[in-house]
């Protein structure tokens, strides 16, 4: 069968990409990629990107199996939620409290981005509360690829969104990756990454290209029960949203923001 009776498609170009093509597919791949410039410069590009990903994760397959996810500490673990979420409704308490007297000054100048609060989201952060909204509540399908296939989600997102991005680590703040999902934005494909605590409760990590080259600060904004921080980095606007308070989303969002300054992959 010749590749006029069966054209390339991009199928085939993510196949190359990922080493998964027969030989005479890929010599098929190839020739068309020698007559195609714009393809052959948009392949090269995703080769990089793939490799970077798999460098940045190649450590992951040496690690041993984590403590978490043996049954006497998983068991263990359990017997303690009721009483960390005790601690965490007392600690809430405490800072609205402090909040009622102090006012958010003083904590906002503690953390390397200003922090200020929008009376009403903007289109990315609204984008980011209705993807949220629709599925942390979904039992069955929250994600479309889960965890146990993070370097696959992170290869697969960074394609579509032209940079590399991947999972912030957030076990030291109680949540733990389910996955993540492709999802349509007013400019361009986005990228959303789900978490999820001891109790069951979840978090969102919205991502999607464009906004600034310059750095912008932590934006809070809340719309009904749901909180949300926002922010732009290297031509890429974040969004952190949770149904949960003020201080303890920003230290989230400080800690996504310090990860993927520092841990992630470069092309």
């Amino acid at each position: 069968m010749s590749s006029r009776e069966q054209p390339i498609g991009d199928d085939d170009l993510h196949a190359y990409v990922d080493g998964r093509l027969a030989p005479k597919r890929k010599a098929e791949v190839e020739a068309y990629l020698a007559v195609h410039p714009a393809a052959a410069a948009a392949t090269a590009a995703d080769i990089e990107i793939v490799a970077a990903l798999r460098e940045h994760f190649a450590a992951k397959g040496e690690e041993p199996i984590p403590a978490r996810l043996r049954i006497a500490n998983i068991l263990a673990e359990r017997r303690r939620v009721r009483a960390r979420r005790f601690v965490a409704i007392a600690a809430s308490a405490a800072w609205l409290l402090v909040g009622a007297g102090t006012g958010w000054i003083g904590n906002d100048a503690l953390h390397g981005r200003n922090v200020t609060a929008a009376l009403l989201p903007d289109s990315t952060t609204r984008d980011a509360i209705t993807a949220y909204r629709t599925f942390v509540v979904e039992k069955l399908h929250p994600v479309e690829v889960r965890a146990d296939q993070e370097a696959h989600l992170a290869q697969w997102l960074s394609r579509r969104l032209g940079r590399p991005i991947s999972a912030p680590d957030l076990k030291a703040q109680g949540y733990e990756l389910m996955g993540g999902r492709l999802l349509p934005a007013s400019q361009g494909p986005a990228a959303m990454f789900m978490y999820a605590d001891q109790a069951g409760d979840r978090l969102t990590l919205y991502v999607r290209a464009g906004g600034s080259d310059a750095e912008a600060g932590f934006r809070f904004e809340r719309e009904d029960d749901v909180s949300a921080f926002s922010w732009v980095d290297r031509d890429l606007s974040y969004v952190v949203a949770a149904r949960t308070d003020r201080p303890r989303l920003l230290t989230i969002a400080e800690t996504v923001d310090h990860q993927l300054r520092h841990d992630a992959p470069r092309i």
